[in-house]
């Protein structure tokens, strides 16, 4: 069953890709939108009204293309930039490269960063792993194919430094802004990978990201993907991820208090003993939502994946989670988990959850869980009795809910900068915020 919702004509935008071997890709993506529209499937979006997005962007143009965005580009950047931390660092502007802002430097052996047009025999990758039929923002993420940014590491290479892809979104109209990025690592490779994707816009905004991710045998990537977007953005994000035999991926999505957001994270473990690792931390405020899809599809034997999800809720706002596990037929010895948990701090806000197992193999361990409520107030009591105001004790408990999945991020300086955000949020005194060894301690064991 699908809804179908009045199409804008924001292909009109869209100008034929430079790259070759992305045109076809970009023509397919362009016909099934102009065709297709805004054809939902209902289930899926059952509790995503895209009605604000599609107010918000309909008289929205296509961000403008420069790099040289000005000062509040450079705002945007000191806020969110790892190099001081030593992260090789690819910033994009409104989806388009920007050199002069980016900090690369000598990279290591065995590492591409930078452009598709620097490294056009993957173009083949591009489109891989997400389907243009999957949802119409895929189709038109496609559609807007121009030089997408690409993270590439040879055979055996093992990257000892972080690789930061900043995707800034500027302008001072209402705009839009498709980011396109593919990450390839092949056997036997390993690295740390950090997305954020932030912004300077004085208007609403629309972000249509999409991410591919594909690991070969025995690779390994340590990922997170950061939303600090802000009160003006409506972000739509579709990541595919495959998984070859025991490659390891570890991914935490970070949503921090962004007007409107919605995540669909797709991963497929396609060799046998491979190993996937899902956690979410979302912090909303106000009328704000965020929708996370989840699928973990196991379509080979003797695979696990692990998954944790949590929601802090206040005000008015509203969460939704939907994860399913997939078991395909001769997929045994699965071990999977899902969790989601949410903290609702608020009597207004809200929450929708809905995990799922759908399994057709016998030999397999599968569990599934979710809770949802408010505060326990006999932990509050307890703190007060400690000492701690009644503000306090409800900040303190509040910030260790979403650090039990932030000290579990092993890129030290995005587990800092993300940590640091919610204790301020929190109005939290630095005596009462995790250690730098008691984080380092968690992160070792989990």
């Amino acid at each position: 069953m699908t809804e179908i919702i009045e199409t804008p004509t924001w292909t009109r935008f869209a100008k034929a890709s430079e790259v070759e071997g992305l045109r076809t890709l970009q023509a397919a993506g362009r016909q099934r939108f102009d065709d297709a529209g805004l054809e939902l499937d209902a289930e899926e979006w059952r509790f995503t009204n895209i009605g604000p997005l599609i107010q918000a962007a309909g008289s929205a143009v296509l961000c403008e293309a420069s790099a040289s965005a000005g000062i509040a580009t450079d705002a945007v950047l000191a806020a969110n930039s790892l190099r001081e931390y030593g992260a090789i660092e690819l910033v994009f502007v409104n989806g388009q490269f920007a050199p002069q802002l980016s900090a690369l430097g000598v990279l290591p052996r065995g590492l591409y960063v930078g452009p598709l047009s620097g490294m056009p025999r993957l173009a083949e990758s591009i489109g891989s792993q997400t389907r243009l039929a999957k949802t119409p923002f895929i189709a038109l993420n496609a559609a807007f194919l121009g030089d997408p940014a690409v993270v590439h590491v040879a055979r055996g290479a093992a990257i000892d430094r972080p690789i930061h892809v900043l995707a800034i979104a500027t302008a001072s109209q209402p705009c839009m802004v498709h980011p396109r990025l593919l990450v390839v690592l092949d056997e036997g490779a390993s690295a740390q990978l950090a997305e954020t994707y932030a912004s300077s816009t004085t208007g609403d905004f629309f972000c249509n990201a999409v991410t591919e991710i594909i690991l070969g045998q025995d690779a390994v990537l340590d990922h997170v993907s950061v939303n600090v977007q802000g009160d003006s953005a409506y972000h739509v994000q579709a990541t595919g991820v495959s998984l070859g035999r025991a490659a390891e991926f570890v991914t935490h999505a970070v949503t921090l208090d962004t007007k409107w957001t919605r995540n669909d994270l797709e991963i497929s473990l396609d060799g046998n003993h491979a190993h996937a690792t899902l956690n979410g931390a979302v912090l909303l405020t106000r009328s704000h939502f965020c929708d996370n899809h989840t699928l973990i599809r196991h379509e080979q034997p003797e695979c696990t994946s692990h998954e944790l999800y949590k929601h802090v809720i206040d005000d008015k706002a509203f969460g939704v989670f939907k994860g399913k596990i997939l078991v395909r037929p001769g997929a045994q010895k699965t071990d999977a988990k899902q969790t989601n948990k949410t903290l609702l701090v608020s009597d207004s806000a809200g929450m929708e959850s809905m995990p799922a197992l759908e399994i057709y193999a016998d030999d397999v361990k599968c569990t599934h869980g979710s809770t949802t409520g408010p505060l326990d107030e006999e932990m509050v009591f307890y703190l007060r009795s400690r000492g701690l105001s009644h503000e306090a004790a409800r900040s303190l408990l509040t910030y260790a809910f979403a650090a039990d999945v932030t000290r579990r991020i092993r890129i030290e300086a995005i587990r800092r900068r993300i940590e640091d955000y919610i204790a301020a949020q929190q109005d939290l005194p630095m005596d009462l915020r995790i250690t730098e060894s008691a984080a380092h301690d968690e992160a070792v064991r989990g």
